[in-house]
């Protein structure tokens, strides 16, 4: 699996210590140093089933500071990608990419479902 991380991120920090905590083995990026391109963002919105506007990083400085809440509804989704692409801090993390899977943001229950942690 492919950790997505910003290290100094609480979440993310709360998020890596459950995957080593249930046994995962993955492999951490560094979404500033090492940002998602445009083809990974399509592959894993396409394969989240989310909603676009879920992999934007609502709550960080670059997202208000480029007044996103406003102009993202007046975005088409290629230039929303492109946005995104555009800037490691402004997609939202952490991202766990499997195989079967991507999930954007740290939900203990989706996370532990996705990954058969959740003792079913």
């Amino acid at each position: 699996m492919l950790f997505i991380e910003y290290p100094k991120c609480t979440t993310c920090q709360k998020a890596r210590k459950w995957l080593e905590a249930q046994g995962a083995v993955f492999t951490a990026r560094h979404i500033k140093e090492d940002a998602p391109s445009l083809d990974e963002l399509k592959d894993w919105h396409r394969r989240s089933g989310l909603p676009l506007k879920r992999f934007f990083n609502t709550s960080g400085l670059k997202y208000k500071e480029l007044g996103l809440k406003d102009k993202l509804p007046g975005l088409d989704e290629e230039e929303q990608l492109a946005l995104l692409a555009s800037d490691g801090m402004l997609v939202k993390r952490p991202i766990l990419v499997g195989d079967d899977f991507v999930l954007a943001g740290f939900r203990e229950s989706e996370w532990a479902v996705a990954l058969g942690a959740d003792g079913h």
